[in-house]
């Protein structure tokens, strides 16, 4: 994007920005409870950048464990799409449609 070129000097902002990104992806309910946290890590970069740099990346490592579980739900919660057709010769499971 044309803002990430601006933020080139500045590791901070790129970052943060990174974590948006990264919280957008997220499930309502722990893209709400995380987005608070990003909001407040946000409001501390203002005043105070060391400090905000330091809880980000406590932030970040919990965002990806956040991240692989809401992907491992979705891959797991998967419904079975083959249909049940009733015919003469079933589908092993492990078939997929088509094949």
């Amino acid at each position: 994007m044309v803002a990430d070129d601006r933020l080139e000097d500045d590791e901070l902002a790129r970052r943060l920005r990174e974590a948006h990104r990264r919280v957008r992806m997220l499930p309502a309910a722990d893209k709400e409870r995380l987005g608070r946290r990003y909001l407040t890590i946000c409001d501390l970069a203002k005043r105070d950048p060391a400090r905000a740099a330091a809880r980000l990346e406590v932030f970040l490592a919990a965002l990806n464990t956040a991240l692989n579980t809401a992907l491992n739900t979705a891959l797991n919660a998967t419904p079975n799409t083959a249909p049940n057709t009733g015919a003469d010769t079933p589908r092993a499971p492990e078939n997929t449609l088509g094949d």
